[in-house]
This record gives C-alpha cells, structure tokens and sequence, in this order.
C-alpha cells in the first residue's frame, strides 16, 4: 500500500478529467507493473541473499543491510515522497522514480564490495519511496467514477500480493542459472520500458496549496531511525566476534552500542516535539494517536517486524541447512503466497459481517503459533511436516490482519488526511522489517556465539558443529519473532474497539 497526501480526492489545480480517459485501462497497467517491480525487488533479493553474501564475503551480522537498507530508505521516505509527488507533479515523479530505481539496481548488480551494494540498496528504497505514492497516486485521479476506482485498486492490490510470489520464482532461477548479481539487473530493462509506455499514457496532475515540505522533520526520523537500526547491528557485532569461543563482548553493553541507541531515543523524540509544533507536518500526530488507527499502525509495525525476519532466516535454513538450491528455495516459499491470496478475498467478505477486531485476534493468533512452530525445525526434520504448517499458518493469520488493518487505517479520516493515514501504514510495515530485521539479527548472532562458546574446543569442532549452532540461532530468532506477533496479538484485544458498522467500506480496497 502506498500514497499521495490527497489519494482520495481530485488534485486541486483541476486535472482530474471530466470526462474518462479512453487510455485509461492501459495507463493502469503501465502503473501497476511499477508496483510489481517494487514488491518482486524485495522477494527477489531474500532468495538471492545467501549467494551474494559469500560472493562478497558479508558478515552475519552485516547482511541485514541488504534488507533494511532498502525498507528503511523506503519506510523513513515514503510519506516525504507522496508529498513531492503532489507538489512537483505526480507523473513527473513517477518518471523520475523509474529511472532512480533503475540506476540504483544496475548499481547493485555490479556492486564490488558490500559497502556499494548497501548503498545501492538504500538508493533503491529512496527511490521506491518517490515510485510508489506517485503510481497510486496517479490511479486516483485517473479513475474518478467509484465503481472503477474499486476494480483499478483491485488490480493493484492483487499484483502487489502476487509480486512476491513471482520474485520468489524468478531469484530462484536467476540466482540459481545465472547469477544472484542479474536479480538487481532485471529492474533496469523492466524499468525503462516502464518508463517508455508512461510517457504516452499517463496524464500529469499535481496539488496545489500549502506546498512546504518538512524538512526537519524527514531529517530528524530518518536520522533516529537510522541510528536504531544501526545500534542493532553494533550490538549484534559485539556478540559475534571472528572468534566465536571469545566470550569476551559486551553486546547490548557495548559503548558503541549504546551510543547509538541514545542518539536514537533524542532523534525521535525530538521529531515528535518537531512534528507537534510544525506548520505542515510530515507525519501529522492526530493521524496516529486515534486509538483504532493507531492499533493499526502499531500491529503492522509488530507484524513487519517479525515477518521480514522469518523470510531471512528461513531463507537460510533453507539453502544452508536442508540443501535446497535457490530456485527451491523460491518453490518452497510458494504456500505463504498462495495463502496469503486466497484467503484474503474470504477475509475482505466476511469484514463487513464480522468487523475488525474477531478476524485480527484469530489471525494474529494462528500467526503466532506458525512462527512459534518454526523454533521445532532441525537438521533432520522435514519441509512437509515443519515448514509447510508453518508457512500455511502464517499465510492465513496474515490474511486476516492485512485487510482489516488496512480498513481500521482509515477510520474516521478526513477527506485532507486520507492520503496520509494510508501511507503510514505501509510505512510502518516497512520501518517495522528494518527494525525486526536489525533485532532478530542481532539476537541470532548472539545464539551462534553462545552456542561456539559452550561447545567449541578446537577449530575443527567449528566446523562441525556451525550447522547446529545456526539451527540453535534460527531457534532464537524465531521465538522472538513469535513474541513480536503475541505482542500485535495483545494490541489487537485491548486497543482496536471498532465495531462492523464503522469500517470504511471502501477501506481494504484503497488501501490495498
């Protein structure tokens, strides 16, 4: 899901037309392939993620940036970018978007050392973060009649569910016929043909009003952000050193890791003093202190974080433990997807019926205990009789989060704010991944290292034993990824009170 500041309504400078664009079909099309670029980059990137890892000779508790470099830039700018995109124009932006999302890939496909694809990676995000608002926000005022508008967002929100099955099939067969380098590198001939057809198709529209940006504000959360998720991985550095039998670190106690993790605190409280006092705040706080909308947000925060890091990790225990290749690996992955799908239009008929609050608590329920079925895996146990439950228990529980949540976002919003309130709660999906990602990451070096201590002697019993004790990380990483799910789970009991009657109707369709 992704936004513009004013998605619901007609751009005000009048560019909306009256009368229905006779390209309009086509226009969406071009519009939504962009979505499928952005959502296939991500799933792509996990499957590929082992391969370029030991080609460029990443560390365990560097390799997290490969991820949260992209959703950080991607989360901390996304509502940065709705705002140019209606103050600059929004196919202009869109434009502009393509072609920076398809330098930044061809960047990271011929990334030398770690450090470039890193940078390349949070290039991606940023750009993504110009990308995404503009395309949808280009649906909205190319589709003005209701009953249009609704199916042009159920396309969209159909391909942004099937793009991350797609690119789990793709980076299998890149990495695996190829090379894990060609799973930035499709972006770019993707892109520009993108780009080609957008030219013609797609009709410019901009807002007009109070066009300030809030700067201060764009720095102060991206900043803070960035030193949160940066203080995870100096804390997972600290509990991972060369030697693993070194016990010998401070970790959490680290100097340098509480240094970042107290200039995190300032920034963001400071960004909350900052966004109460500005004009035109980024992220205005009567959109998130609501107690339902809030609840959302705060539930796909927790969500975000716990299931990024379940795709990492399992990822690894995939390829590295069990022996799959990439392209199984990607197969393997196959039933979340499919679940996700098929029971999310089930989910999207009986909201109206049941309300919001019964689907979250079963949903996040059934997630829980598919997150916690994973810390059974081991080196001996079976796809079918782990993984597979797992994964089909997850897909369903998501399901019954996402629509709902994505309805409660919207919960008494006015008309100025519906932009806004649905681009936060992707954004907190996104920063929710980087944060979890940093975190389990964190926690699952330290397993490793506690694991070498306790039952290395020698460098041959390293070597030996690295499988189990990876198995001992994954156990941990897991575990707390299920308490991040609990923790949704609880919010969902004491804060969401929105009954059937008062979702938006209209709810799960905009913000898909």
């Amino acid at each position: 899901m992704t936004d513009s500041a004013q998605t619901s309504r007609p751009p005000a400078d009048g560019a909306a037309p009256t009368e229905p664009d006779p390209r309009r079909w086509w226009a969406l099309a071009v519009l939504a392939a962009s979505q499928l670029m952005i959502v296939l980059d991500a799933s792509i990137v996990n499957i590929a993620l082992p391969s370029a890892q030991a080609d460029l000779g990443i560390s365990n508790a560097d390799r997290q940036w490969v991820v949260t470099a992209y959703t950080l830039a991607f989360g901390a700018l996304l509502l940065l970018g709705g705002r140019i995109a209606d103050y600059v124009g929004r196919k202009r932006t869109f434009l502009v978007g393509l072609a920076g999302f398809a330098a930044a890939s061809a960047l990271g496909g011929i990334a030398a050392n770690q450090e470039l694809l890193f940078a390349a990676r949070a290039l991606q995000g940023a750009f993504a973060a110009l990308l995404a608002p503009s395309a949808l926000a280009l649906i909205t005022v190319t589709f003005t009649e209701p009953k249009e508008r609704a199916k042009a967002f159920a396309v969209f929100g159909a391909l942004s569910g099937g793009g991350a099955a797609i690119g789990l099939i793709v980076g299998g067969v890149l990495t695996e016929f190829t090379s894990w380098r060609w799973c930035l590198g499709v972006n770019v001939p993707v892109a520009l043909l993108v780009a080609a057809l957008a030219v013609p198709l797609v009709k410019e529209s901009k807002a007009h009003g109070d066009t300030r940006y809030d700067v201060p504000g764009v720095l102060l959360a991206t900043s803070g952000l960035f030193a949160l998720v940066f203080g995870f991985t100096e804390a997972a550095k600290a509990a991972n050193p060369d030697d693993p039998s070194d016990t010998a670190v401070q970790g959490w106690g680290d100097p340098s890791t509480l240094t970042w993790l107290g200039a995190a605190v300032l920034l963001l409280v400071a960004f909350v003093w900052w966004e109460r006092r500005a004009a035109n705040p980024m992220l205005p706080l009567r959109i998130v202190l609501h107690r339902n909308r809030g609840a959302a947000y705060l539930i796909f925060t927790l969500v975000g974080a716990g299931l990024f890091a379940m795709f990492l990790f399992l990822t690894y225990y995939l390829q590295l433990n069990l022996g799959y290749s990439p392209l199984k690996a990607g197969f393997a992955f196959l039933p979340f997807s499919a679940g996700i799908i098929l029971t999310a239009g089930l989910v999207a008929n009986l909201l109206p019926k049941l309300g919001p609050k019964p689907l979250m608590v079963a949903g996040l329920t059934l997630a829980t205990a598919g997150m916690m079925l994973l810390t059974q895996i081991g080196s001996d146990t079976a796809y079918w009789s782990h993984v597979l439950p797992a994964e089909l228990l997850l897909s369903i529980g998501m399901a019954c989060v996402f629509v709902p949540a994505s309805s409660l976002a919207l919960l008494d919003v006015g008309e100025h704010d519906a932009g806004v309130a649905s681009a936060v709660l992707n954004t907190s999906q996104q920063i929710g991944g980087s944060l979890g990602t940093a975190l389990l990451n964190t926690l699952f070096a330290g397993a490793v290292t506690s694991y070498f201590a306790d039952n290395v002697r020698s460098a041959a019993d390293a070597q030996r034993l690295a499988p189990e004790a990876f198995i001992s990380g994954y156990h941990v990483a897991f575990f707390w990824g299920g308490i991040l799910l609990a923790l949704a789970l609880v919010t969902a009991i004491t804060l969401v009170t929105a009954r059937k009657d008062d979702v938006p109707a209209d709810g799960a369709v905009v913000a898909a």
